[in-house]
């Protein structure tokens, strides 16, 4: 459209129709991945042919790239992979092994040069640590045990993308030298910018960080410039922008200012990366696509198939239940952000071309978008196939189930949910003697109650197979802390379906929520910001251990 000759007002435009495509994006519970992938075909030469200032655009998306590795290293957290164990690295680089083989394997049979099948191979093996991270935040399952799991292993894959971009990176030097020459050279580079990194780290970026901390609007514009400062310098040496921004990242990730410059960053990190994707699909020529879906929905079915049932292979015979096999095995059914950057850095390095970049972004639309859906309805997908996984859990899941020695000891209630509010039931409780055990999906506070001498073990209210872990038949009352009210009226189903035999007694913030667990089952229900945990909540827990009367005084609320 040639009447949309001024830049400010053709960036008003994109803005706009990005605004709107964004919008719709949300209707269909899309990322905003593919809604602004789709805005660049539409303001692209195949649709609206907005896009005339494609330089300033592509700019803004190598400094989107940028602040994305920055961000990346920022939150880089080791201490999370220690947390979930050698679960994390032993899944995390054995699904990257799998499927860059099999991938490579797939690639070759379609006819693909032995460099395109290497990317292509390489592009399916990285996972989207934004999405996911959204996704689990958004179902409140980041602290779960397959949430830590997840994050664990996508971390493994943040740190593989970084040194594969090196590696591809030392071939594309162009020196005359041999590959194992430059590759030599590159590290040692590489090596060299560490050090100096480290030295910046023990002496000088403390000081300057406490120094700025006083404005946070320097303190962001010192993130920012160190980022693309480092960026350049990275690209300088020859291994990267993305490497030089991710080591910036890691270089403040140990300073006590890192979230809030991360959350500083998180907003015009999207924004940026709208370039990123935009500049994708802009250059996305449709007329080779026709050629590229056979092997596209070919490698999509991989990843969408393939990747999952390798995490589960893994995470069973490490001792893992089904359900948390399956559940962190979706975090890996799509490729990334990552996997395009490495594609567009294959591009500019001549070592694959535009039909080969067309493939990767194609396979991305496909695995990102149905990959979301099954992540919002992990539950019900579990469910449904539950009785074909059985073939990839052990007979004794022993990592998370203790059930043969829990079925020895005698407990008079279970606390489902370990945070504060439990932990002063659970206190109260055992002044009158009784015996409480508590569950809770998260591994930490499982691992705090148990610090405090108290039987514990993980369990999460939504498993449908929660009471066969635990010893149901023995316990008077089992108490749930948690305040979700579709968590609560499942668990009620849950139990009902395994004949609980004893109270159960829930918590609610709501008097009309309440009611309808009440009719549902509930034995009684606490209200935690009317009911003191003391003497009073006592008097009324003890017509629950009594089973001779018909019901607890908590249903009178």
């Amino acid at each position: 459209m040639d009447d949309i000759s001024n830049p400010f007002f053709e960036l008003a435009a994109i803005l706009i129709i990005s605004a709107l495509v964004g919008l719709a994006g949300r209707f269909l519970k899309q990322p905003l991945i593919v809604a602004f992938i789709g805005v660049g075909i539409l303001v692209g030469p195949w649709g609206l042919d907005l896009l005339q200032s494609i330089d300033k655009v592509h700019l803004l998306a190598e400094l989107g790239i940028a602040i994305l590795l920055f961000a990346i290293g920022l939150k880089l957290d080791l201490t999370l992979i220690k947390s979930t164990g050698k679960v994390a690295l032993l899944t995390g680089m054995g699904q990257v092994l799998f499927t860059s083989f099999f991938g490579y394997i797939i690639a070759i049979g379609f006819g693909f040069s032995t460099m395109t099948a290497l990317y292509v191979a390489v592009a399916l093996t990285f996972s989207s640590t934004i999405i996911i991270v959204k996704l689990l935040s958004d179902k409140k399952e980041i602290d779960s045990l397959h949430g830590q799991i997840s994050i664990g292993f996508l971390i493994v894959q943040d740190i593989v993308v970084v040194l594969v971009m090196i590696f591809l990176s030392a071939l594309g030097a162009g020196s005359t030298g041999s590959p194992g020459f430059e590759i030599a050279v590159v590290i040692l580079k590489g090596f060299g910018m560490l050090a100096v990194i480290g030295l910046l780290m023990r002496y000088v970026l403390p000081r300057l960080i406490k120094l700025l901390g006083n404005s946070q609007e320097l303190m962001t514009l010192f993130a920012i410039s160190w980022a693309v400062a480092l960026a350049a310098v990275g690209d300088w040496l020859g291994f990267s922008k993305e490497v030089g921004a991710f080591l910036a990242g890691v270089s403040l990730a140990s300073t006590e200012y890192r979230e809030i410059i991360s959350s500083r960053m998180t907003t015009l990190r999207d924004f940026l990366l709208l370039f990123f994707f935009i500049n994708l699909g802009a250059e996305l020529d449709l007329s080779l696509i026709g050629e590229q879906i056979k092997p596209a929905l070919a490698f999509s079915l991989f990843v969408l198939i393939g990747n999952p049932l390798i995490v589960l292979v893994i995470m069973g015979l490490m001792g893992y239940k089904k359900r948390t096999s399956f559940l962190a095995g979706l975090a890996v059914a799509q490729i990334s952000e990552f996997s395009l950057i490495l594609a567009a850095l294959g591009l500019q390095l001549g070592h694959i071309d535009d039909n080969t970049m067309g493939l990767i972004i194609l396979v991305g639309l496909i695995t990102i978008g149905l990959s979301t859906y099954m992540i919002l309805y992990s539950h019900q997908i579990f469910e449904f196939l539950s009785p074909l996984l059985g073939i990839f859990e052990r007979k004794e899941p022993f990592r998370e189930s203790k059930v043969k020695k829990l079925e020895e000891e005698l407990f008079d209630v279970i606390i489902i949910g370990l945070g504060r509010y439990g932990n002063n039931i659970a206190k109260s409780i055992e002044r009158s003697g009784r015996r409480v055990m508590g569950v809770d999906f998260d591994p930490g506070a499982v691992e705090r109650w148990r610090k405090k001498g108290r039987v514990a073990q993980f369990g999460d209210a939504e498993d449908p197979d929660l009471p066969e872990s635990l010893p149901m038949k023995k316990v008077n009352v089992l108490i749930s802390t948690l305040s979700d009210f579709e968590i609560n009226m499942h668990l009620l189903k849950i139990l009902k379906h395994h004949k609980f035999e004893g109270r159960v007694v829930l918590t609610q913030h709501h008097a009309g929520n309440a009611k309808k667990l009440i009719d549902a089952g509930a034995d009684m229900i606490l209200f935690p910001f009317v009911d003191a945990v003391g003497t009073g909540f006592l008097s009324k827990l003890d017509d629950c251990f009594d089973k001779e009367k018909a019901a607890c005084d908590g249903n009178k609320k």
